[in-house]
């Protein structure tokens, strides 16, 4: 399989997975999340654009930013998106990019706004992920999403 392709390529339902994340402009974030084949919106790049107001469930994806060891790593961008309280009501969960440079710290950011929202961390990768953390997120998230989303009556 390509790994660039995502595992089960279909049309996007309103039950499927909403994958809310931001990426920098090196767009790691970006290209692991498009892998993913799941419906995504993204918040802005400039934290002078709106934020974002969601109106359904979501996981948010979320790269480690700055400097973990100053406890600067929460992009400004997310930290916008998460002053919205609708916004931290309707997350699910959190998936954290990172560099396994920081150590300890790898994705740190996905486990501050975890703590903070209590909501559970779903998933760590490096950077802009491998094709096995595509699958495994691919399916992970199916299966989380199916637990905790169930469809909506016809």
């Amino acid at each position: 399989m390509d790994p660039n392709t995502p595992p089960h390529p279909r049309a996007a339902a309103p039950q499927d997975p909403l994958v809310v994340y931001f990426s920098s402009i090196s767009g790691n974030t970006a290209k692991f999340v498009a892998k993913l084949g799941f419906p995504t919106v993204r918040i802005p790049l400039r934290t002078g654009e709106d934020t974002p107001i969601m109106d359904r469930p979501f996981v948010l994806c979320v790269p480690t930013y700055g400097r973990p060891r100053s406890g600067e790593t929460i992009p400004p961008q997310v930290m916008k998106f998460l002053r919205e309280p609708r916004n931290r009501e309707l997350m699910l969960g959190v998936m954290g990019a990172g560099n396994t440079n920081f150590g300890e710290d790898f994705g740190i950011a996905a486990d501050k706004i975890a703590a903070k929202c209590q909501v559970p961390v779903l998933y760590k990768f490096e950077l802009m992920g491998t094709s096995e953390d595509v699958t495994r997120v691919h399916e992970g998230l199916t299966a989380f999403w199916t637990r905790n989303c169930p469809p909506l009556p016809a």
